[in-house]
């Protein structure tokens, strides 16, 4: 059995930036991956993807973008080599899929395929978006209609002819249905509960006026309930400038429609909420874009005559019913979201929707923490910006405990 002080579980952006600061505590740790370094950016995101955030916000701990193009928007490869390159000096393990961590007696014992390691910490770093979630009622689909998820669709050449339904409206559903559309291959988006953002405000991207405002860095506990659950937002940086939200993808020919409720027969049967969950997206972003007027205003950044608003999607005539096979849908993509699983984590931490429970990481078992979680503690816990916060609270404590031997 291998010995080290820490056993970091996974080697994307939030267990690299977890080992590059316990690398500068020189405290000794392993990170853990059962794939390669980024994996997920590798082999579970779509080829056209890019990142929705402009590449100065690639902040990570001592590894800030430093390329030509700092207004630019990583693809995923390119984010992919940025963390391989973050992680050259980190102390990885590829190709090492964790079996089991169990508590022995003061510390932990992880069970990999490469071998036993024993420690007096482990740091879960599977991240977030660990496995898409699919509703029940896919299960009721005819097995004509291919289903795929937004991390395994790769291309829209791999789709068999005829028409597509995306299901879910926030940023991920949106890039795909656009993309598919481009195809040739009819497409409707099935829209639910949503937030959109223009991409660019009095002039500027408009991450700039949320990073000047502090709205990514907002805590948690000055936020509510219904803001940790909020959907990414409806924008896509390209190079190009091209827009990407519900007005845009209904010029292009997307057809939009309710939320997907079920199968009948032969019929996709859509609910008739669209007028409703578009007013209160538009709603909201009016309510924001004077938000950052009134701060530009105050700050003397720009002289506003009021918000820039975008188009508004036309919601008359939603479909309610859409048939399926050779006339109608032939594939639905599944953009709806994703769900974590730890069958591996053999330690009482987890709550009855199997999550772990934490405190700004920390866990009801002394020595075992988190990182990656969405609004861990702030607004951009997932991001390339705010993980490095989050890790920087997780190994501070971490290595208090340490030196006082407190519960580790």
């Amino acid at each position: 059995m291998a010995r080290t002080t820490v056993v970091v579980i996974g080697a994307g952006q939030a267990g690299l930036a977890v080992s590059h600061l316990l690398t500068a505590g020189s405290v000794d740790h392993v990170v853990l991956e059962r794939g390669r370094v980024a994996e997920r950016w590798l082999s579970q995101r779509w080829d056209s993807l890019r990142l929705l955030t402009p590449n100065w916000l690639v902040r990570l701990p001592g590894g800030h973008y430093t390329g030509r193009e700092p207004d630019g928007y990583l693809a995923a490869r390119e984010v992919a080599a940025h963390l391989a390159g973050y992680a050259a000096a980190a102390p990885v393990h590829t190709g090492t899929e964790v079996l089991s961590v169990c508590r022995t007696g003061e510390g932990y014992r992880t069970v990999t395929t490469g071998g036993t390691w024993s420690s007096d910490a482990v740091v879960v770093a599977t991240g977030h978006s660990a496995t898409a979630r699919r509703p029940p009622m896919a299960a009721d689909l005819p097995r004509s209609v291919v289903q795929l998820d937004a991390d395994t669709y790769r291309h829209p050449g791999d789709l068999p002819d005829g028409g597509v339904l995306v299901v879910g409206a926030s940023a991920t559903g949106v890039q795909l249905a656009d993309e598919i559309a481009a195809s040739g291959r009819p497409v409707t988006l099935a829209v639910g509960s949503h937030r959109r953002l223009p991409r660019q405000h009095l002039g500027r991207d408009i991450f700039w006026w949320l990073d000047r405002m502090g709205v990514l860095r907002r805590r948690r506990e000055d936020s509510s309930p219904r803001q940790w659950r909020e959907p990414s937002l409806q924008l896509v940086g390209r190079s190009d400038g091209r827009a990407v939200d519900l007005p845009a993808l209904q010029q292009r020919g997307v057809v939009l429609a309710g939320r997907f409720v079920g199968t009948t027969g032969r019929h996709l049967e859509l609910a008739d909420d669209l007028p409703v969950t578009t007013a209160d997206a538009d709603g909201r972003m009016r309510a924001a874009l004077a938000r950052i007027d009134a701060f530009a205003t105050e700050c003397g950044l720009a002289a506003p005559s009021g918000p820039t608003l975008a188009p508004t999607a036309c919601t008359a005539d939603a479909p309610t019913r859409l048939p399926v096979g050779r006339r109608g849908v032939r594939t639905v993509v599944w953009a709806t979201g994703y769900r974590r699983g730890y069958p591996w984590l053999h330690v009482p931490v987890l709550d009855t929707r199997g999550e772990i429970v934490h405190t700004a990481g920390r866990t009801p078992a002394p020595g075992l923490y988190v990182i990656g979680m969405a609004w861990q503690t702030r607004r951009n816990a997932t991001t390339l910006d705010g993980v490095g916060a989050d890790a920087a609270l997780v190994v501070d404590h971490l290595g208090s405990q340490l030196r006082t031997g407190a519960g580790v």
